[in-house]
């Protein structure tokens, strides 16, 4: 929590400690001269200093300079000669010549302060060092600076080590500042001698120990800040002698006990935080006290009881921020009286009973947190009459009735956390359209009716769920045109139809739940281009078909549950592809097919259900190595073959009702028998198969073999035959082809009624040439 300086602070800040570079840019030196005369005590000097005192004051900004890093000392550079007062950077002057303002805020200063003789610097007022990277300890001889200075600033470093008692000398201190350091130890009773502050900043350290008592002898004190240590014990009661605090930062801490009834005493108090701390008890009665208080935050305690009707008095309240303790009870009406109220946290409480009628008088609230009570009834009608509320959080109690119309076209509505309740009403009607709303949650109500498309007219919509409710009708493709949308849960309601394709058109979309619901039809291909998408859940609707390839592209995708639906076919290797996958359901549908061996390769997978399928063959081998898996169940399918040797398949309802699975399990077989009679089975099959191709390629061989000596013995007994008629006819002197025709033609084709004779060799023929002569032929006899 950013916690806001009180206007003497921001006085001082404004006039002193300003940047180091505006010093120079702002005020000639002359005029710095002029202005810190103003701000000198009656003490201080008026007559000039000797040149010895003079050069002293150099020579110790110079001995410190030398000691800071080369970096500061460029910055540093225009620290020369033996007069500090001479345009010396971040250095004024009293008009004696002496020096008596360093201001070296946000100047990146590195080093230490144990080279600076805070001796050598009698008449300092102001010394501001703050937001820059000084480490070490604060040197003991911090004593010896001027008894007259009145701002010391070392806030924003990096100092450690105690705070020193020695600060206890500076008497004139009006402004310290050791806030935002490593500073360790306890607050010291030394810091009573401190009589003039009026601001003290601890905050942001390792301070430990109880507060002083001593703390309320400051009594000109209006700022304390001890935000952010690891103060113990209670609040001590002389706080309320510090009539003239304004705030008071004690937030943070680990204080313990009740609030002090004294806290009532500190009626110029404004801002008062004591969250984050483990006090108990009620809040005191005397709190009413405080009516000049703007700002009360008390959350993150202990604190019991009821919430005082005192409260009501503090009408110049804007911020009251109780949540996180043990108040009950109901709000007291008097808080209608705080007509100027801008905030009201009281989540995580055991308030109970109605809202009073009395809030509508609060019109310009705009952060309302009611969550985690036990409140009834309905919400007030006139919340948003201002049309200021920016956040709105009533979630986990018990409020009935319809959304206030106030609420309806409330467009300044940011965020709006109504979940866990039991409001109802017709929800196209309860809600408008909220052109600044970033997030919605109204889950686990009685809503009803259908969807408006109105919702695709929050174009700063990052989550919408209204899942748990009686809705029904179809998702309205509209709402893709509510393109920030990064969450959408609409399940456990009556939507029916398909899921809009256009939903594939929100970019930024990273978890979609529709489960429970009535849907149908396919998976939209285009859900495929949700890249961002981490957590997909379709289960228990009526979806059907394939599960489509395209969910391998949401690589993104940690969690996927498309079970108790109707998917056919086999699993899709993509999803083995989803390496960030670690929980995957894909139960109660009706896949066939094998496991996809690529599942396997999802080493972050923790919790995996396959079960109620119809899936077949053996689990993949590749299952041995999910490590991460601490939940499996692929029962009730057809699976065989060896169960995979990690714990998550080891309970029986794991693999239960399955085919023929086998393992080191008390409920199955063991593999070992089996494995080695598959084993020999198999080695035979491949052994007959290659016999079987062997003995087919030495048949075939054969046959080629015998064919082509088959082939070339005719072709040899044919050209033998041709030789033969050739060389006979070749004998006669005649022209061969065509004296055969003519002894063809002359013995009607070797005629048994031209056969003449016949010899131990062959046939004789007479025939007759067509040039009249007559010839006998002899046809012999091949054997």
């Amino acid at each position: 929590m950013a916690h806001a300086y009180p206007s003497s602070y921001s006085l001082l800040s404004r006039l002193i400690i300003t940047p180091c570079f505006f010093i120079f840019l702002l005020f000639p030196l002359s005029s710095i001269s002029s202005f810190h005369v103003i701000f000198t005590s009656a003490s201080a000097p008026t007559i000039a200093i000797s040149k010895v005192e003079q050069d002293q004051e150099a020579l110790a900004l110079l001995t410190w300079k030398v000691s800071l890093d080369d970096q500061t000392q460029v910055l540093l550079s225009s620290w020369f000669g033996r007069n500090s007062c001479h345009h010396w950077f971040g250095v004024a002057c009293h008009r004696s010549g002496s020096v008596s303002d360093l201001n070296l805020k946000s100047c990146g200063l590195r080093g230490t302060l144990q080279n600076l003789n805070f001796s050598s610097l009698p008449n300092l007022l102001t010394l501001n060092l703050s937001n820059n990277s000084l480490h070490g300890t604060i040197p003991a001889n911090i004593a010896n600076i001027s008894k007259l200075i009145t701002i010391l600033d070392f806030g924003s470093n990096h100092f450690i080590g105690v705070i020193p008692e020695q600060l206890g000398f500076l008497t004139s201190l009006s402004f310290l500042s050791l806030a935002s350091n490593n500073f360790k130890g306890s607050i010291l009773p030394f810091i009573g001698n401190l009589k003039n502050l009026t601001i003290l900043h601890l905050y942001d350290n390792e301070l430990s120990g109880s507060i002083p008592q001593e703390i309320g002898l400051l009594r000109s004190l209006n700022d304390l800040e001890l935000s952010y240590n690891n103060l113990i014990g209670p609040i001590p009661h002389s706080i309320g002698d510090l009539m003239n605090l304004i705030t008071l930062y004690i937030d943070r801490n680990k204080l313990s006990g009740s609030i002090p009834q004294e806290i009532g005493l500190l009626r110029s108090l404004n801002n008062l935080d004591l969250s984050f701390n483990s006090l108990t008890g009620p809040i005191p009665h005397s709190i009413g006290n405080l009516r000049n208080l703007t700002t009360l935050h008390l959350g993150m305690n202990k604190l019991s009881g009821l919430i005082p009707q005192e409260i009501g008095l503090l009408k110049s309240l804007n911020n009251i921020d109780l949540p996180f303790n043990n108040l009950n009870g109901p709000i007291p009406p008097s808080i209608g009286n705080l007509s100027s109220l801008t905030s009201l946290g009281l989540g995580h409480n055991k308030l109970s009973g109605a809202l009073p009628l009395e809030m509508n008088n609060i019109t310009h609230l705009k952060y309302l947190q009611l969550y985690e009570n036990n409140f009834i009834g309905q919400l007030p009608d006139e919340i948003c009459l201002g049309r200021a509320l920016v956040n709105f959080k009533a979630q986990g109690n018990h409020f009935t009735g319809p959304i206030p119309k106030s609420l309806k076209n409330c467009t300044s509505l940011f965020r709006v956390r109504l979940e866990r309740n039991q409001l109802t009403g017709d929800i196209a009607e309860s809600f408008g359209v909220y052109p600044n709303l970033n997030y919605i949650d109204l889950s686990c109500n009685n809503f009803y009716g259908e969807l408006s498309e109105k919702w695709g007219q929050c174009h700063k919509l990052t989550q919408l769920n209204i899942s748990n409710n009686n809705i029904s009708g179809a998702i309205p493709p509209q709402l893709r045109r509510a393109t920030q949308l990064q969450r959408l849960d609409l399940s456990s309601n009556h939507l029916s139809g398909k899921i809009p394709k256009e939903l594939g058109m929100l970019p930024l979309l990273f978890e979609l739940l529709l489960t429970n619901n009535n849907l149908a039809g396919s998976i939209p291909l285009k859900l495929g281009k949700l890249v961002d998408l981490q957590t997909l859940d379709l289960a228990s609707n009526n979806l059907s078909g394939q599960i489509p390839k395209q969910i391998g592209n949401l690589w993104k995708l940690s969690s996927l549950n498309l079970s108790g639906n109707r998917f056919v076919d086999s699993i899709p290797d993509e999803i083995g592809k989803l390496l960030r996958l670690w929980s995957l359901d894909l139960s109660q549908n009706i896949l066939t097919g094998e496991i996809p061996p690529l599942l396997g390769e999802l080493r972050y997978l923790e919790t995996l259900n396959l079960s109620h399928n119809q899936l077949s063959g053996t689990i993949p081998h590749a299952f041995d190595d999910l490590i991460s898996l601490t939940f499996a169940d692929i029962s009730y399918n057809q699976l065989e073959g060896p169960l995979p040797k990690i714990k998550a398949f080891a309970p029986f309802e794991a693999f239960r009702n399955n085919k023929g699975l086998c393992g080191n399990n008390t409920h199955l077989k063991p593999c070992s028998a089996s494995r080695n009679k598959a084993t020999k089975f198999s080695v035979l099959i491949i052994l007959l198969l290659i016999v079987s191709t062997l003995l087919f390629l030495f048949a075939f061989i054969i046959g080629i073999y015998f064919l082509v000596q088959k082939l070339r013995k005719k072709t040899t007994k044919s050209t033998l035959e041709a030789a033969d008629v050739k060389d006979l006819f070749t004998i006669l002197g005649h022209d061969g082809k065509l004296l055969y025709e003519h002894i063809i033609l002359g013995t009607d084709n070797f005629s048994s009624k031209h056969c003449i004779g016949t010899g131990g060799y062959g046939t004789v023929y007479k025939a007759e040439l067509p040039n009249g002569r007559v010839v006998a032929v002899k046809k012999l006899h091949y054997s």
